[in-house]
């Protein structure tokens, strides 16, 4: 193919998705930068509502900003430069270096594809420039054949930028073999041609059991293993890509958060510092249940359309469930949608995240309303809360909110005002995500609902420990030399 770009990279392309090569990346590319290595992430296309600002004024997949981290560098926006936002079961905004380019259903993203691979190809080519490789993840699964022909995320794009691929499978969800025998046997020729060797991931057990295994897929596929990998219980503490991988806590006698779990919950990793706490218990509320009772802080999360997500948030009578929760003399924060949320109002005259037109009550807990208007808000701010305690973060929203409320902003940052606080103190709201990865924050804020309770824990420095913990981890078990040797 002409115009290939030359640079060294190496491709991880899934038999399914959720095989952990997110995580893979991170940690192979921590272990080569231990190396000495200077190494970059890419992902062509990505889906998600999981989503991080870059020092470049975009937006990317929060996977491979947290692969940014691993490799020393800040995110940029070519790092991911599709990123498809689920606004709805079947249609998403599309998000295209960094910036919104339209909302489209899947059958006409189907047929945009196409002419999104040369800006694939740029910010691919612009990642790659004087770095020593390149580690690229695909989407999903490597034998979506049925989406072949306009593929810009999986053998698509290897073809278009020649790269070798690894193959990663997934054991601990079964089926391990079939789906790496079947990954081969339904590629053409062509592609069956860039795989280099496969790894098993999430392996529990005794290693020793499943040779006669690597026997049967060399058997069929001809392909070597690289490496079986072990659980590696620790990834649980760094942020998931998937809303699908949300897990409650039972922590006895801990501070209980509430967070009802919206049909179009965004920006999740937001309560990954809470979980860590050893003496916080996260419930993350599904769809039917009501919010306990004994909750101490109820939070109402991001959501990537914030009118339709005040629709079902009544539909399942959570806001009545909030109501009862103050009367108890409980306390409410949103974040973002769910800031919009607590307020009186939300229109949207222009169709921005839902009907044009549309208008819809809030809850009426704080006196706000909001507008979705103007251009997409997408910056890194730090700052303090209203207290003093150091704050930072980044915003990522639509919309403009004011009202009284806003007289007693929440949060100040970088000079200005931002969020509101009821005149009560106990319902606050702001647009600042990653708020609880501020340390002095979170530790003020959960003091304040248990007196006396104190806290040691560094977020941030966790993050980067089980980085380096994780790039130890597949140093031990992946064949680092043969991942490099298919470079040559």
């Amino acid at each position: 193919m002409a115009n290939k770009p030359a640079f060294r990279a190496l491709m991880f392309q899934g038999t399914g998705s959720d095989v952990g090569k997110s995580l893979l990346v991170a940690g192979i590319a921590r272990a080569l930068v231990r190396r000495g290595l200077k190494v970059r992430p890419f992902k062509p296309q990505n889906m998600s509502n999981n989503a991080a600002v870059t020092a470049d004024g975009g937006e990317i997949g929060r996977a491979q900003a947290l692969q940014a981290r691993a490799c020393g560098v800040a995110p940029s926006r070519h790092m991911n430069p599709v990123l498809l936002k689920p606004q709805s079961d079947v249609g998403s905004q599309v998000v295209v270096q960094g910036q919104v380019l339209t909302n489209a259903g899947a059958r006409d993203y189907y047929k945009l594809k196409p002419s999104l691979m040369p800006k694939v190809l740029e910010s691919f080519a612009e990642i790659a420039q004087g770095v020593d490789l390149v580690l690229v993840e695909g989407a999903g699964s490597a034998a979506e054949v049925n989406l072949r022909a306009a593929d810009i995320a999986n053998m698509g794009f290897a073809e278009a930028a020649d790269l070798p691929v690894v193959l990663v499978a997934d054991i601990d969800r079964g089926g391990v073999i079939a789906s790496i025998v079947g990954t081969w046997n339904i590629l053409p020729p062509s592609e069956r041609a860039r795989l280099k060797g496969y790894v098993i991931n999430k392996f529990r057990g005794d290693p020793s059991l499943f040779i006669p295994a690597l026997d049967i897929i060399a058997f069929h596929t001809g392909l070597i293993c690289l490496g079986v990998i072990p659980w590696f219980a620790q990834a649980s503490l760094l942020p998931p890509e998937d809303s699908a991988s949300l897990r409650n806590q039972n922590k006895q006698g801990a501070i209980k958060v509430v967070i009802p779990r919206l049909s179009r919950l965004a920006n999740f990793d937001d309560f990954d510092p809470l979980v860590a706490e050893d003496d916080v218990s996260v419930d993350f509320v599904e769809p039917g249940r009501a919010l306990p009772g004994d909750a101490d802080l109820v939070i109402l999360p991001g959501s990537k359309a914030t009118i339709p997500d005040l629709d079902f948030l009544k539909a399942q009578g959570w806001d009545i469930d909030i109501t009862a929760h103050l009367r108890r003399g409980g306390k409410v924060l949103g974040i973002c949608a769910g800031y919009q949320m607590l307020g009186r109002s939300v229109s949207d005259p222009l169709g921005v995240e839902s009907p044009e037109g549309s208008v819809i009550s809030g809850l009426g807990l704080l006196a706000v309303d909001t507008v979705m208007a103007g251009d997409k808000v997408l910056r890194s701010v730090s700052g303090n809360d209203s207290a003093g305690h150091a704050v930072h973060g980044y915003e990522m929203h639509m919309g403009r909110s004011q009202g009284e409320d806003c007289a007693r902003p929440f949060l100040m940052l970088d000079g200005h005002p931002d969020g509101a606080i009821s005149a009560d103190g106990r319902v606050m709201g702001c647009y600042l995500h990653g708020l609880f990865a501020s340390d002095d924050f979170r530790s003020a804020l959960l003091a304040g609902l248990r007196q006396g309770r104190q806290s040691d824990l560094a977020y941030e420095a966790q993050v980067d420990r089980v980085l380096d913990e994780l790039a130890q981890h597949l140093e031990s078990h992946v064949d680092m030399d043969a991942l490099l040797g298919f470079l040559k």
